[in-house]
């Protein structure tokens, strides 16, 4: 049985004292629930910060992702960019990828994210690889053809057996951030495309063990019927991460 998975993506929120508060006051109270890995991804500067609070305090439940990182993993000339080897000295074992923000507005590409994806396997650190259709795409009955050339793009080169230790995301771009979210069915229509293409990929046995979250305007008010879809596997989750009461829910509704 696949574990359920709840991510939190803060994006450029919350300044340090109060990404602290906020994770440790999600650690708190999650710490009895044993059903489901949560993870929370602070703005970069809040990691390191975030992480040691949580390590002081003995919360080893909940785990830090950073939001993006460089493609060297060790150390260069790369001005403003952070290593998968720095990251996991700050802390970190997640790290989410190709977010269609970083795509839009950084220039973020497929054959990126691959590479980016290879170096973080290889570093220790959980790749949670996001893919998703634009409005437009959907309108056009495109969502398939996008979605199966993200995932093989992103997962170009990866030893099948490295496919369980990552996790994919499927963010449709026309409900993050929109109040719109995919119906349930929408959402494991979509799922259970992208597990049938892991099982062309690496079989079925490997397919049925990778987790793939849905994100898109998820709340506590949606979170239970959304997870409830046998091919949805969690959430990565925006505004509803940004409080405690909102992402206890999320967690509470999801543990198994």
């Amino acid at each position: 049985m696949r574990r359920h998975i709840i991510a939190g993506n803060w994006k450029m929120n919350m300044l340090l004292e109060d990404a602290v508060a906020l994770a440790t006051g999600v650690a708190q109270n999650t710490k009895e629930l044993g059903g489901v890995d949560l993870v929370v991804a602070p703005a970069m500067l809040a990691v390191a910060p975030v992480a040691k609070a949580l390590k002081d305090a003995g919360f080893t439940h909940l785990k830090v992702a950073t939001q993006n990182m460089h493609t060297v993993p060790t150390k260069g000339a790369y001005t403003g960019e952070v290593s998968a080897q720095m990251l996991k000295d700050a802390g970190c074992d997640f790290v989410i990828l190709g977010h269609s923000e970083r795509r839009q507005y950084f220039g973020e590409t497929d054959a990126g994210v691959n590479h980016k994806a290879k170096v973080a396997l290889a570093h220790g650190l959980t790749p949670i690889i996001c893919i998703g259709e634009t409005l437009a795409e959907r309108e056009a009955e495109r969502t398939f053809d996008r979605i199966e050339f993200q995932v093989r793009a992103a997962l170009a080169g990866i030893d099948d057996k490295n496919l369980p230790a990552l996790v994919l995301a499927y963010e449709p771009i026309w409900a993050i951030g929109t109040g719109k979210t995919a119906s349930p069915e929408q959402a494991q229509e979509v799922h259970a495309f992208i597990r049938s293409i892991l099982s062309k990929l690496a079989g079925d046995e490997i397919a049925q063990q990778v987790r793939i979250q849905y994100g898109g305007s998820v709340k506590p008010a949606n979170i239970s019927d959304l997870i409830s879809q046998p091919d949805i596997d969690g959430a990565l989750v925006g505004g509803a991460s940004l409080k405690v009461s909102d992402f206890v829910s999320l967690a509470v509704s999801s543990n198994a």
